[in-house]
């Protein structure tokens, strides 16, 4: 009985996050969507749900940015300053 009321709860819990999370992601590319809700600490399961895609896709997506991310530093660093 207690495993079904916590079941109902999860489940309107999930829908819940789904709807805030509708207007983050809304124009956005899909790598966008997913950074901005990684960002929020949502994991890569509900993520995916909410971009409708799949749990890897996110992985790949949020890879890449971190991958983007390390390119950029390294050129202003090139540019600027020596470390």
């Amino acid at each position: 009985m207690e495993e079904d009321v916590a079941k109902r709860i999860e489940t309107k819990l999930d829908a819940i996050v789904r709807l805030l999370a509708a207007p983050l992601v809304q124009g956005k590319t899909v790598t966008q969507a997913v950074q901005a809700l990684a960002a929020l600490g949502l994991p890569r399961r509900d993520i995916a749900t909410i971009c409708n895609t799949t749990p890897a896709a996110v992985s790949a997506r949020l890879s890449e940015a971190k991958r983007g991310q390390k390119q950029t530093r390294r050129r202003t660093r090139t540019r600027g300053e020596s470390k």
